[in-house]
């Protein structure tokens, strides 16, 4: 899956690497947004994410 112009292993190798990020991430499947926070949390890098509104509340909280 492409988003913002990077492929979804881009953007967890990004995070994975500390960079912080901002993105609207409404047609990214849940599986991969759950892979992109933890690269995340795992490096301290902070990331921003919109588009959530067709989620639903479990797919949040996973994703959280």
């Amino acid at each position: 899956m492409s988003l913002d112009g990077r492929h979804i292993d881009d953007l967890i190798r990004i995070a994975t690497a500390g960079g912080g990020m901002r993105l609207n991430v409404s047609s990214i499947l849940t599986d991969d947004l759950v892979r992109l926070a933890a690269a995340a949390k795992s490096s301290g890098a902070r990331i921003y994410l919109s588009g959530l509104s067709g989620h639903s509340t479990n797919d949040l909280i996973r994703i959280g």
